[in-house]
């Protein structure tokens, strides 16, 4: 059994994928052929945004956001302290301070109420200028983003959406359903290929409203250029999403759109549906600190998740390496995300501390991600389930 199972999805669209690539090969137009500006077009008008901007990848996404938004020295950025290190690298690599955040334990993603308890320690302090919120749609869910901008606008922070795990997600806001990528001032995603919408390299993306950090996106994204290449107007990067990764990520979006949304939002819902019937889903925190109880993932009532993971927890670190290892010998393959939390990480050793993320300390010892993809099959499912129900036994 595959975690995220590439080479089955490539055996449904291997006819598609394989003529988009020769038709690249035989064009000449290796670098920013017309596959990407089709590609860019389409990915806008999906996400419901004006500007889509591909790049090399999500991690330069936010860099290019960073820079756009002349994030510093000087600058304190909020960051989610359950996630990726690239979320608060970047922050980093501009000279600013990231302020660590804890998140919800049910949906793994930003604490509001934490949130406002490190801006007022930060304002308090006035030390650092807080000048933008990184949030993270963590394992393909979205971040509470009606919140997060009622608290961002109310407080003058710019509100940049780390989407490299939730392209295709949604929130209902107002009766209308709003796409991921579209809640930040700024979002950007990654095409990473274990993403929900990957490519078969590395390549990203950056969305937004906004006429002229979209002409700053282009820009930055090309060495600095302005009239043409050879005009440099600032300091830039070289960050383009080549043509051949662009035209594959056309077929790919057509199937994700039409199928595979759906279908890995299905095997989510019977991973969790056949927990309940087992009996193995713990109703509460305090019970599942009795025995081998689980806790699936909470999806919010008006979300949608796009599921890049299906996280399960666990009682405790001992529990967690257990079953890992009970799966493993099965031939099933789980993995860990995240086992350290950012403000543990040796690269921030020595950085601005204002308070402890208890959540992110839990989770990081008791999460445990099970295998998930659009073409994951019931007897799959059903096999890990099975699995997991001998091993409380």
């Amino acid at each position: 059994m595959e975690f995220r199972d590439l080479k089955r999805q490539y055996d449904f669209l291997k006819e598609e994928i394989d003529d988009a690539i020769k038709s690249v090969a035989l064009s000449g137009a290796y670098i920013n052929g017309p596959a990407v500006k089709e590609l860019e077009n389409e990915l806008a008008e999906y996400v419901g945004v004006k500007h889509c901007i591909s790049c090399a990848n999500g991690t330069d996404a936010l860099t290019i956001a960073s820079k756009i938004w002349n994030i510093g020295p000087g600058d304190a950025v909020f960051v989610p302290d359950f996630t990726f290190f690239s979320s608060a690298e970047t922050i980093a690599a501009e000279g600013a301070v990231p302020v660590f955040v804890d998140v919800d334990e049910y949906t793994f993603n930003i604490d509001c109420k934490d949130l406002e308890a490190k801006f007022s320690r930060v304002k308090a302090e006035g030390k650092f200028n807080p000048k933008a919120i990184v949030a993270v749609d963590l394992f393909g869910l979205p971040a509470p983003w009606p919140e997060l901008k009622g608290f961002a606008e109310q407080n003058g922070l710019l509100l940049l959406e780390d989407g490299a795990q939730g392209f295709g997600g949604a929130i209902a806001v107002d009766g209308e359903k709003k796409r991921a990528c579209s809640f930040g001032d700024i979002s950007t995603t990654s095409f990473f290929p274990a993403k929900p919408l990957g490519c078969y390299g590395d390549g990203g993306a950056i969305f937004t409203d906004n006429e002229d950090w979209a002409a700053m996106a282009n820009s930055l994204k090309v060495h600095g250029k302005g009239s043409f290449k050879y005009d440099n107007v600032r300091i830039g990067m070289n960050s383009r999403l080549d043509t051949l990764q662009a035209a594959i990520l056309l077929v790919k979006f057509k199937a994700f759109k039409e199928r595979e949304l759906d279908f890995i939002n299905k095997a989510a819902d019977l991973y969790t549906n056949l927990f309940v019937e087992k009996g193995l889903v713990a109703d509460c925190r305090e019970e599942l600190g009795h025995g081998k109880m689980l806790m699936v993932p909470q999806i919010p009532q008006g979300y949608l998740s796009s599921w890049a993971q299906y996280t399960i927890r666990v009682k405790d670190s001992e529990s967690r390496n257990s079953l890992q290892a009970f799966l493993k010998s099965k031939s099933i393959p789980a993995m860990v995300y995240y086992p350290t939390g950012m403000h543990a990480q040796t690269a921030f050793k020595g950085f601005a501390d204002y308070g402890p993320c208890p959540v992110c300390d839990s989770l990081c010892s008791t999460v445990l991600s099970l295998p998930v993809h659009p073409y994951i099959t019931k007897e799959e499912i059903n096999s890990v389930v099975d699995s997991i129900s001998e091993w409380r036994a």
